[in-house]
C-alpha cells in the first residue's frame, strides 16, 4: 500500500491520531508525514482540523427544526371568541424536513440545527433518526425552547393565522458553527436555510467559498431571505420560490421572461445557479450557460405543504449521485409530485426508485 494511502487508512481509524503517531506506525519521518498531509489536504481527501475525511456522499442540512401544529375549524372561525378545532402535530423546520427526504432517499446525510432540552425536542430528534440522519450535531440549549410554528386554518382548509415562535436561533452565533467545521467541511453538499441568523450565514457562505464546498441555500420567505449577504459568491445555488425571487431580485415576476431577468439579477450577485420554484407552473433553472423553463410531473394535488422542500431533497439527491443540474432538477419534480399526493410534509411514498422510475417515464415521452 502506498505511503498516502497507509497515512488515510490510519485517519480513518483515529481522526485525532498525531502525526509523530503516524510516523511510528509506517516507519517514516515525522516531516514526511506532514509532506503527506500536506498532500493529501490539497487534493481534498482531508479537511478540517483533526484530519476529518471528506464524506463523498454526505449532505449536511443547517437550519430550522420545529414542531408543527395544525389546528382546524370544527367550524366557520370566529375571531376574539373560543373556536373547536382538531390539532395535528408533526415534525417540520425547512432543514430538518430536506434532511428526512434525503434519509428517506437513502442518502448519507446529517442534520446540524438547534433545539430546547424539551419533550418537543426530543421527540423532533427522535424521528428524524428514525430515518437515518446522523443528530449527533445538534446543539441543545438549555435555556432555550424548541421552535414552534402553529397554523389556525378554517373548516375549509385556508390559513386564518400562523404563528411562529423561532427565538432559539437567534442564540447561534458564527463561534458554535466555527466549533462544528470540521464536520460540515467533511460533507460533500452543505445545504442551509435562513432561519439561523444573518452574521451566521455570511460566515457559512464565505467558508464555503474559501474551501470549495459545494453550498445551496433555501431563502425559506421572504422576510428571512433578507438576511442573505448581498454578495453570495460562494453559493453553488439557490432555490427561491417566486416571492422570495421577486425580493431578492427586486423586480415583480409576472411572466417567464420576467422570471429569466429575475435569475440574471439574482446570478449578478454571485450565485451560478438560480432556481425558481413556481407551483404549478413548475420551475425555471438558469445558469451561466443554460435556463429552462420545465413544467411539474401531472400528478393528483392532495396538499401542497412540503412540495418545495421534496424538490430540493430530489435535486440534492441527484447532484450527489452525479447527475447534471437539469436532470437534478427533474428528479426534484419528481419528489415533489410524489409528495403532493399526500397530506404529509415528508412523503412516506419517497424512495429512490420512484425518483428513477418518473424521470425515465417522462423522457420516454418526451
Amino acid at each position: 500500500m502506498e505511503k498516502d494511502m497507509q497515512i488515510l487508512h490510519h485517519i480513518r481509524q483515529n481522526p485525532f491520531i498525531t502525526q509523530q503517531e503516524l510516523a511510528d506506525l509506517i516507519g517514516i519521518s515525522r516531516s514526511a508525514v506532514a509532506g503527506y498531509i500536506a498532500q493529501l489536504t490539497k487534493r481534498g481527501e482531508i479537511k478540517g482540523r483533526a484530519y476529518v475525511l471528506r464524506d463523498e456522499g454526505m449532505i449536511a442540512c443547517i437550519g430550522g427544526a420545529n414542531l408543527d401544529r395544525k389546528a382546524r375549524g370544527k367550524q366557520q372561525v370566529r375571531l376574539q371568541s373560543s373556536n373547536p378545532v382538531t390539532i395535528m402535530e408533526s415534525c417540520g423546520g425547512v432543514a430538518r424536513n430536506i434532511a428526512e427526504n434525503l434519509g428517506r432517499l437513502g442518502c448519507n446525510t446529517s442534520l446540524i440545527t438547534s433545539i430546547g432540552e424539551d419533550k418537543e425536542g426530543e421527540w423532533l430528534l427522535q424521528e428524524t433518526k428514525k430515518h437515518g440522519v446522523h443528530i449527533s450535531q445538534v446543539w441543545r440549549l438549555p435555556t432555550q425552547r424548541t421552535g414552534t410554528y402553529t397554523a389556525l386554518l378554517d373548516i375549509d382548509g385556508e390559513m386564518v393565522v400562523s404563528l411562529a415562535n423561532m427565538d432559539i436561533y437567534d442564540a447561534l452565533t458564527p463561534e458554535m458553527f466555527a466549533e462544528k467545521w470540521s464536520h460540515i467541511a467533511a460533507a460533500h453538499v452543505v445545504f442551509i436555510d435562513t432561519n439561523i441568523p444573518a452574521d451566521c450565514l455570511a460566515y457559512i457562505i464565505e467558508r464555503c467559498r474559501e474551501e470549495n464546498i459545494l453550498l445551496f441555500v433555501d431563502p425559506v420567505s421572504s422576510i428571512k431571505a433578507k438576511k442573505l449577504p448581498q454578495q453570495l459568491d460562494g453559493v453553488e445555488a439557490i432555490l427561491p420560490n417566486r416571492e422570495e425571487a421577486e425580493l431578492m431580485a427586486g423586480m415583480k415576476i409576472t411572466t417567464i421572461e420576467e422570471c429569466a431577468e429575475a435569475c440574471r439579477k439574482i446570478r449578478e450577485r454571485g450565485v451560478k445557479h438560480v432556481i425558481v420554484t413556481l407551483g404549478e407552473e413548475g420551475i425555471y433553472y438558469q445558469s451561466e450557460d443554460l435556463e429552462e423553463h420545465m413544467s411539474p410531473y401531472p400528478t393528483e394535488v392532495v396538499d401542497v405543504t412540503g412540495a418545495g422542500d421534496a424538490f430540493a431533497s430530489g435535486l440534492l439527491y441527484g447532484i450527489v449521485n452525479g447527475e447534471s443540474f437539469q436532470r437534478a432538477c427533474r428528479l426534484g419534480l419528481a419528489a415533489s409530485a410524489l409528495t403532493l399526493q399526500t397530506e404529509q410534509s415528508v412523503s412516506p411514498l419517497l424512495k429512490a426508485e420512484q425518483l428513477e422510475l418518473a424521470v425515465e417515464q417522462f423522457e420516454k415521452e418526451r
